[in-house]
């Protein structure tokens, strides 16, 4: 049977939606001074559980979608050495990142710029429509915010 929507013309559920993503943080109290005070976030949860912390962020903008900023290596099956191992990782900045967007790139480049954030890239016209910038949070996860160009 045909369709129209795209998303049931691939067999997909038509309603599958992004609700978190998860990036581990070293110092929550560091990556809470950041994302609540520097980008606006706001806190949706703060819980602990042996001797771990979770705490949740998100957009005023949108209500639905949620970053957990956990600790590295939350698994307790992990092993010691591979938990020391993404501790590195995450030192040296290699882990994956968010990327977000915006309105005004060069405005919020600015206010995460003076909050001393590791700047990675100043805002730039990319070729492929959109103006971005991209720092390190307190952890070391990169995140990119994009302003699309009309």
């Amino acid at each position: 049977m045909a369709t129209n929507d795209p998303n049931t013309a691939h067999g997909l559920a038509p309603d599958v939606k992004l609700a978190q993503c998860f990036l581990a943080v070293d110092d929550h109290d560091k990556a809470l001074a950041f994302y609540r005070d520097v980008l606006g976030m706001e806190i949706r949860g703060d819980v602990g559980f042996e001797g771990m912390r979770w705490v949740t962020v998100g957009s005023p903008l949108q209500p639905d979608v949620e970053i957990v900023l956990e600790p590295p290596a939350a698994d307790p099956d992990i092993s010691a050495a591979d938990r020391e191992t993404i501790a590195t990782l995450l030192a040296k900045g290699v882990l994956r990142g968010v990327n977000f967007t915006t309105t005004d790139c060069d405005a919020l480049y600015a206010r995460v710029e003076a909050s001393g954030a590791d700047v990675l890239q100043a805002p730039m016209d990319q070729p492929y429509g959109v103006r971005d910038c991209a720092f390190r949070d307190p952890a070391g996860n990169m995140l990119r915010f994009m302003q699309r160009r009309n």
